[in-house]
């Protein structure tokens, strides 16, 4: 017999703010780069290229939880676009790493900017220090679930 663990209500309650915030989020994301010619899976690409530098493809899937089937679609999407480019490894010649380029640079500045900007006029009405307080329960939670991946 299947023992359900008990979830206190504060538990079940983050859980579903965090899926509320996380569909909102995802939403108005979607309509950002509605203005781009720009799939969400690119700019989460983008990033995460940008972030941890020159990546295999291997890498890359493995930070974006990805199939590397899938990724490599993207891959050549972004490549046929002039957002990112393979390049070989100055050590492995056999080794294909993927480098951001300066349109795929210019392109995650401008998304990062409108989004920044629309996520600052809709917490205009909040006070500094809930901001505060929110950073650090954003961070909280975000160490709490590193460790647990």
């Amino acid at each position: 017999m299947l023992v359900k663990p008990s979830v206190s209500s504060q538990v079940a309650e983050i859980d579903s703010l965090l899926r509320e915030v996380g569909g909102l989020l995802r939403k108005w994301g979607r309509d950002i780069l509605g203005g781009f010619d720009i799939t969400n899976p690119q700019f989460e690409a983008l990033l995460v290229l940008r972030e941890h530098g020159e990546l295999t493809m291997g890498e890359l899937c493995a930070k974006m939880f990805l199939a590397c089937s899938t990724a490599t679609d993207l891959i050549d999407r972004m490549e046929r676009n002039q957002l990112i480019e393979r390049v070989r490894d100055t050590a492995d010649r056999r080794v294909i790493r993927l480098r951001v380029l300066p349109k795929g640079n210019q392109l995650i500045d401008q998304i990062l900017e409108a989004r920044q900007a629309y996520l600052s006029n809709a917490m205009a009405g909040m006070a500094a220090s809930d901001k505060a307080r929110l950073i650090w329960s954003l961070q909280q939670l975000t160490a709490v679930l590193s460790r647990e991946a």
